[in-house]
């Protein structure tokens, strides 16, 4: 891998290199070169299988960290291509054109994240929150249980433990 990686440095900026396992390794580069980095690994590389899209929120460094999982099948190791875009203005270029499954994991993006991927096929269409209106729930400024308050009305017999200080008495009774 690490020769892929030297490679690969001479046509792409590759900001970090993290070898987190022998068939497992995460460079990170810039947005703008990301979706040709992705094509160049799938067309000349042999990175032929996108295994997942995912999205980390970054929200002390108003950032969002997008992670495409590359697989070589012939190889048997994986690639994770990491990229940042910015917390506020969160949208990136669509790779739905590389395979078909794309379009699924950036209309998820989308609708969990606020991320928007202009061009990718129903990108607005609701996809797993059907009649959601609220903001995207996978934020971490989504405040979950503002909202569980404002929708769900209260069961007797519930109580109700604030969840910070109730894993402290349970991780550190007083005493020990």
């Amino acid at each position: 891998m690490k020769e892929l990686i030297e490679r690969l440095g001479t046509k792409f900026p590759v900001n970090e290199t993290v070898f987190q396992r022998d068939n497992l390794t995460f460079i990170t580069t810039d947005k703008i070169h990301a979706i040709e980095l992705i094509t160049h690994l799938r067309d000349y590389e042999g990175f032929s299988h996108l295994v997942i899209i995912t999205a980390v929120d970054w929200i002390e460094e108003g950032l969002f960290q997008l992670t495409y999982l590359l697989n070589n099948p012939k190889l048997k190791v994986d690639m994770g291509v990491r990229v940042m875009i910015d917390r506020k203005e969160a949208t990136m270029t669509s790779s739905h054109h590389l395979w078909a499954a794309v379009a699924t994991y950036q209309r998820e993006l989308y609708e969990m994240f606020g991320i928007f991927f202009p061009g990718s096929p129903r990108i607005k269409e609701p996809f797993i929150l059907e009649g959601w209106d609220g903001p995207p729930p996978y934020r971490r400024d989504f405040d979950t249980k503002k909202y569980a308050e404002d929708t769900y009305f209260p069961r007797p017999g519930r109580e109700t433990h604030d969840p910070a200080e109730h894993m402290k008495e349970k991780m550190y009774p007083e005493g020990s």
